[in-house]
């Protein structure tokens, strides 16, 4: 398991010095592939793959296991929005070990992003930088693909059924604030039949003026959109930024109450640069402070499980929570869980620990039930809030 930190790692982010977002996308390449072998039943080569992907990558506890929104859930731990941003592999994920999988940013619009080098490692903070801006083909494209890969690879593999599909809505950048929130809809709209739950993104730093809309006013009217059109059909959620303070906060669990959200999401990329170790980036020989994105990863991980505690506490714990940012370990993931959230996230933390990083954290996960004499996850959420 520790192949992929001291051999293949080291290959990837310093031997070949090749761009993180090249590396990302012929990984999704290679998996696109493999996903489209499997569902024309061409081969056996192409189940055999995901067969020992399976027993490579995946771990299974009952106790983990849980039922939210009415969707089963086999375990807590899924893949962050960002990954897979126009579904490509949607169903692969559960190979390796995740419960449930978020596709997207989405947008009404398809969008190139913003110019490249958009992807950066900071391997000194255990962290990313990134600025990608929603590339994606558009909201129409995934649910023109999403609707023709589904029966396929549910008929092939009836667990497909059992794993929980999120899709992440943000804005088009071409399309004005004022507007937004026909925007969102509009994306809605064409993917509403293809996700088992939905999160309005708000909170981005790198789409212009998008933060915004987590003001209460704006925020109010894209959720009474959505949430008029959906009529209680798919769980709602909304994902937040890591930077707002506790009264912005008060503000959106507000508006979660009265617009019957399901969840929350804690939380996006933060802009925030004090603590790095990190002061350049190499890729372009500018101060960190003066280049443009999020942060993800190791320094996120305190501000969001501190956000997360603060949800749970003022919501009694009656709203999910999605807890994202830092998880490493099954630590990492035992800490967001027991300050409230149902479900966590990964992402930066699954490409520097590697794919074996999920089954991990599932076992770690386990064991930290039985030392608590918790025979349940549920029991853990909330815990320590």
């Amino acid at each position: 398991m520790d192949l992929y930190k001291q051999g293949l790692r080291p290959l990837l982010f310093s031997g070949l010095r090749a761009d993180p977002e090249w590396l990302h996308r012929r990984l999704i390449d290679t998996l696109s592939g493999l996903a489209e072998a499997d569902a024309t039943r061409n081969p056996p080569l192409a189940s055999w793959v995901r067969q020992q992907g399976r027993r490579a990558f995946c771990s299974a506890h009952p106790a983990l296991s849980q039922t939210l929104w009415g969707l089963s859930f086999q375990n807590p731990v899924g893949l962050a929005a960002g990954f897979d941003k126009d579904g490509r592999v949607a169903h692969l994920w559960q190979d390796f070990g995740f419960g449930f999988a978020e596709l997207g940013t989405v947008t009404l619009h398809a969008q190139p992003g913003n110019p490249r080098p958009r992807l950066f490692r900071l391997p000194q903070d255990l962290a990313a930088l990134n600025r990608m801006g929603f590339n994606n083909e558009g909201a129409a494209a995934m649910a023109a693909r999403l609707s023709v890969s589904a029966m396929p690879l549910q008929d092939a593999d009836p667990s497909a059924l059992r794993f929980p599909l999120g899709i992440n809505l943000g804005k088009s950048k071409v399309t004005p604030l004022e507007s937004a929130a026909e925007d969102y809809l509009g994306s809605f709209r064409l993917l509403q039949n293809c996700g088992n739950y939905f999160v309005v993104n708000v909170s981005s730093p790198n789409t212009p003026g998008l933060r915004s809309l987590q003001d209460a006013d704006q925020l109010d009217r894209i959720l009474g959109l959505l949430q008029q059109e959906n009529a209680g059909q798919k769980p709602l959620l909304v994902k937040i930024a890591p930077d707002l303070d506790e009264g912005e906060i008060a503000d959106i669990l507000a508006l979660c109450q009265t617009h019957h959200l399901a969840g929350i999401i804690a939380t996006n990329t933060t802009v925030q640069r004090d603590r790095l170790h990190t002061q350049r980036l190499p890729t372009t020989g500018k101060l960190l402070t003066e280049e443009a994105g999020g942060i993800s990863g190791a320094p996120l991980r305190q501000r969001s499980t501190e956000i997360i505690r603060l949800i749970y506490q003022k919501t009694s714990g009656t709203l999910p929570i999605i807890g994202v940012g830092g998880i490493f370990t099954a630590e990492d993931a035992w800490e967001k869980i027991t300050a409230g959230a149902s479900l966590v996230q990964v992402y930066t933390g699954w490409f520097y620990e590697g794919p074996w990083m999920v089954r991990r954290i599932l076992d770690g996960l386990a064991q930290k039930l039985e030392a608590h004499g918790l025979s349940h996850i549920a029991r853990a959420i909330g815990c320590k809030a």
